[in-house]
């Protein structure tokens, strides 16, 4: 007698909609590379900025460097 709990032929791998899961991720992963960008750039400004004989400019430059730099390898990568 056949187990109505465990429904295994009615499921066909490969069969299952998952652009709903596929945005997800994509958007998941667009918000972890922006956000650690965006912190990496935080850090960095704050750190230069506040050390003992640190100056706002002395920071600022370093930081948009960064993010420049970021901004270009991020939007480089890999495309599907």
């Amino acid at each position: 007698m056949a187990d109505p709990h465990h429904a295994s032929d009615d499921y066909v791998r490969g069969s299952q909609e998952i652009s709903e899961q596929n945005q997800t991720f994509t958007a998941f992963m667009g918000l972890t590379k922006w956000g650690s960008l965006s912190l990496a750039v935080l850090l960095l400004f704050l750190t230069l900025w506040f050390q003992p004989g640190g100056s706002f400019f002395g920071a600022a430059i370093p930081a948009f460097v960064l993010l420049v730099a970021g901004v270009f390898f991020l939007k480089s990568g890999k495309k599907h």
